[in-house]
């Protein structure tokens, strides 16, 4: 293979290249029988392989430098965060002049920079700010997040891309999700083909509760000094609006972190609750969990690993699930993740919830937000009322959250909801809406 002459300028890109170019011009013992060797296939995978990286972070900055130095030449990323000082101790793309920039964009600047012919592609911003046709237009997406609400997002977004003959998966429609994590010394990485292989939902039992407290016990019943803060964050920030009508929470802002610390200590004062601080402040906006550089490097050599794998075909990609485990020696295990045929993400299914017609909707809502099979965050409920839609209950914009509140100490008889109706329930964790049938037990 012919490599540009400007890859030997500052490293050996030549050789390296060389040897990946081999692993695709033979056969081998764990080459699939439908692999068929050849020297055309690097420079069409490094000319116009498409990969989406989501997140910058510690795990990200190790995905984005193992991709480039495989040869990937078009990648983008997208992180909405800032650099803080506290991420330089192993996120080793930035450094102290970059703190306050968008993690995104440096880190694209640096990959630029250092690997020739790499182009990475930044967007600072969410990945809920694109539409199908922006995921379509890649090849595989890898995630280094540490957010389960972003996982089951994008998650949702690539099952809402595949395409059905019926009941036939048109397979090419099926982008591959490369998923890593890592908190502390324990990480994982995951192959996942949507609509194929099980889904991040299909496994939502196996990641640890989110911390989510009921909202009718921040506003009126607060025991500990989270309820505190969450009731700065949740309730008392909209309707201030400290810092202007658009602004939303900037958990490396010390301003918006001081103001939230500031009225969760007035509020834990007022109920006599003790130990609101400014660390526990933005550990609790922020959801901080410990990152160690070391782990974020061995999950993302794994996932890189795959990618390849996928991409090319050369070797059979995992399957499909591997964890690691280095606080006591090293152990790391792979085993195969079934898919779950009652998945509301996966399945293309109607999901039930049983409740008396005597129950309460902040009880329906609590079971959702709750229970280890759903796991959402903020769920906002609409259903079809003599053939109108009516909205039972929404957190955002705040006019509808006042105008629904009442709702919640309703029971489900008194909103007028009966036996087998329909609920449509949003969420934060998926680009689209889940139908529940209500049954009256």
């Amino acid at each position: 293979m012919e490599v540009d002459s400007k890859c030997s300028e500052g490293g050996d890109w030549a050789g390296r290249w060389d040897n990946i170019s081999k692993l695709l011009e033979r056969s081998g013992p764990l080459t699939p029988p439908t692999f068929q060797p050849s020297d055309q296939y690097l420079p069409i995978l490094l000319e116009n392989v498409k990969i989406l990286v989501v997140g910058a972070g510690g795990l990200g900055c190790e995905l984005l430098k193992n991709l480039a130095l495989m040869g990937f030449r078009n990648i983008d990323v997208i992180d909405m965060d800032t650099i803080d000082l506290s991420n330089l101790n192993r996120q080793f793309l930035f450094r102290q002049k970059d703190v306050g920039r968008s993690k995104a964009e440096v880190a694209a600047e640096f990959i630029n920079q250092r690997i020739p012919l790499c182009r990475v592609t930044p967007h600072n911003c969410r990945i809920q700010d694109f539409d199908e046709d922006f995921y379509r237009g890649f090849h595989v997406v890898v995630c280094g997040l540490d957010s389960i609400v972003a996982r089951r997002w994008i998650n949702g977004m690539l099952l809402e891309l595949l395409e059905w003959d019926g009941d036939e998966l048109d397979r090419a429609s099926s982008k591959p999700l490369i998923d890593g994590g890592t908190e502390g010394f324990k990480g994982s990485a995951r192959v996942i083909q949507p609509g194929i292989s099980a889904c991040i939902d299909c496994t939502l039992d196996l990641f640890p509760p989110q911390v989510n407290f009921p909202l009718c016990t921040i506003a009126h019943t607060p025991r500990l000094p989270e309820h505190c803060i969450e009731y700065s964050r949740v309730l008392l920030w909209p309707k201030e609006k400290p810092f202007g009508e658009e602004t939303n929470i900037d958990g490396d802002d010390p301003q918006h972190i001081s103001w939230l610390h500031e009225k969760a200590r007035e509020r834990a004062e007022e109920y006599g609750i003790q130990g609101v601080t400014y660390r526990l402040t933005q550990g609790v906006v922020k959801h901080i969990i410990p990152a160690v550089a070391s782990t974020n490097a061995v999950i993302a050599a794994a996932c890189t690993t795959e990618v390849f794998k996928v991409l090319t075909g050369c070797c059979s990609p995992m399957n499909n699930y591997m964890v690691f485990n280095d606080t006591e020696g090293v152990y790391t295990y792979v085993y195969e993740q079934e898919r779950n045929p009652d998945c509301l993400a996966c399945s293309k299914r109607t999901g039930r919830l049983e409740f008396p017609g005597t129950a309460r909707l902040q009880e329906v809502l609590d079971y959702l937000i709750n229970s280890p099979q759903y796991q959402m965050r903020a769920p906002g409920v609409t259903t079809v009322l003599a053939g109108k839609n009516k909205t039972l209950y929404m957190q955002k914009p705040v006019s509808i959250e006042e105008a629904t509140r009442k709702n919640l100490k309703l029971s489900l008889i008194e909103l007028g909801l009966s036996d087998g109706c329909r609920l449509v329930v949003a969420d934060t964790t998926s680009p689209s809406a889940t139908t529940f049938e209500l049954n009256f037990v």
